[in-house]
């Protein structure tokens, strides 16, 4: 029973590399170890309290820093700290004495549990910091003045030089007071000139320029309103984090399954990408890292409940296939099952870095104007996603 996950180099500029640097790589650190450690930690708890003997429980991998043994328990922090690992006693049939205490000497439901119990942390750990970033930050809204929260590329607004801050005070003449009034009036021109008065800092200017024909098929500019967060009770707090892990979950597998239905590629992260997008998050904010750290946790337990033999669902289909059928494993079977999920999880791998190379290189090599528009990409990074059956609206939601 292990996690491990693989760390890359990422670019800075020479001025900054020594302070990003600093923070990317403890961002990383901080939030592989703490999805990993309490993955781990599941199974470990429930070895224990089934008295299942545990020989090993490690936080990272390589070289051992500091051990302890105490109760036929070796305790290890090793030198690399992005996986770590829980060596029952009897784990792998070929040893199994038939001590009480051994893994595979326990009845299929106890051993059910033990794997369950993994993707089970990652779930409460997620749902704990969903939690506490609602009731700290607050339950996010757009905000309703008519102040441009962000612009997207390739679209007039960020080609005529209309920046974040930017207060719109006229659509073509017509005095705007809010947002959805503002909204309305550029929606009605398709592909049509429309003049814009807006106010930076102290300063006011005019500019025309001509819109696009969005996917509603109402005319755009390419910006969306700033975000306001307003404070909720406890209780509320933890009903949205309930709805987080719900949400993301139901996503994921509505992704998965539309992309089979299609046959399309799936769009999947890997080392790269995953390291990329925390090292983005801890700059942004504690807040958004806080939110991402409890993706990644529901990612984790997600991916290890899916019936790929060596993750914990591969584990748990064998188990409930023994419950069923009363035959015990044999270790002929146990290797097989182990080979044919070697091999999946590194096709699985390869095929994550590889999209996360190519995205990458796609991302540098186009214009601008000429990258394809996330619609919703804060709110896949590091926003706060509005549950489909609650009424709160996505974080960065662009296209006015």
């Amino acid at each position: 029973m292990s996690t491990a996950a693989a760390l890359f180099a990422f670019q800075a500029s020479p001025l900054s590399l020594l302070k990003q640097g600093g923070i990317s790589t403890a961002a990383v650190l901080f939030t592989f170890g703490l999805v990993i450690f309490l993955h781990e930690f599941g199974h470990f708890l429930v070895c224990k309290l089934s008295k299942i003997k545990v020989e090993a429980f490690s936080f990272g991998f390589g070289p051992e820093l500091i051990g302890r043994t105490r109760g036929g328990t070796r305790y290890s922090l090793r030198a690399v700290p992005l996986g770590g690992y829980v060596k029952p006693a009897g784990e792998n049939l070929d040893d199994l004495t038939g001590a009480p205490d051994e893994y595979f000497s326990k009845p299929w439901y106890i051993r059910l549990g033990v794997v369950f119990a993994g993707p089970f942390m990652n779930y409460l750990l997620a749902f704990i910091l969903f939690t506490g970033v609602i009731l700290v930050v607050g339950e996010p809204a757009p905000s309703p003045e008519p102040v441009i929260g962000e612009t997207v590329q390739g679209y007039p607004a960020q080609s005529a030089g209309l920046k974040t801050g930017d207060r719109i005070l006229s659509v073509d003449g017509t005095a705007v007071n809010n947002w959805q009034q503002m909204a309305d009036l550029i929606h009605k021109k398709i592909n049509a000139p429309v003049a814009l008065e807006y106010q930076r800092a102290a300063e006011k200017f005019k500019l025309t320029l001509t819109t696009k024909k969005g996917p509603q098929g109402k005319g755009m500019i390419g910006v969306s309103p700033g975000i306001v967060y307003k404070y909720i009770g406890a209780v509320k707090a933890v009903k949205m984090g309930a709805e987080q892990c719900y949400y993301w979950t139901a996503y994921t597998i509505t992704t998965l399954v539309s992309n089979i239905k299609r046959r399309e590629k799936p769009d999947i992260a890997g080392p790269i990408g995953i390291v990329n997008i925390v090292s983005k998050a801890a700059h942004t904010g504690l807040a958004d890292l806080v939110f991402l750290i409890a993706l990644i946790s529901v990612a984790v337990g997600f991916f290890n409940l899916l019936p790929i033999p060596l993750l914990d669902g591969g584990h748990a289909v064998l188990y409930i296939f023994e419950g069923l059928s009363s035959r015990k494993l044999t270790p002929n079977v146990m290797k097989w099952v182990n080979s044919t999920g070697i091999a999946l999880l590194v096709s699985i791998l390869l095929f994550a870095t590889y999209s996360d190379i190519m995205r990458m290189i796609a991302t540098k090599a186009a214009p601008a104007d000429a990258r394809p528009l996330e619609v919703n990409e804060v709110a896949k990074e590091f926003g706060i996603a509005a549950p489909a059956a609650s009424t709160a609206p996505a974080a960065g939601v662009k296209g006015k």
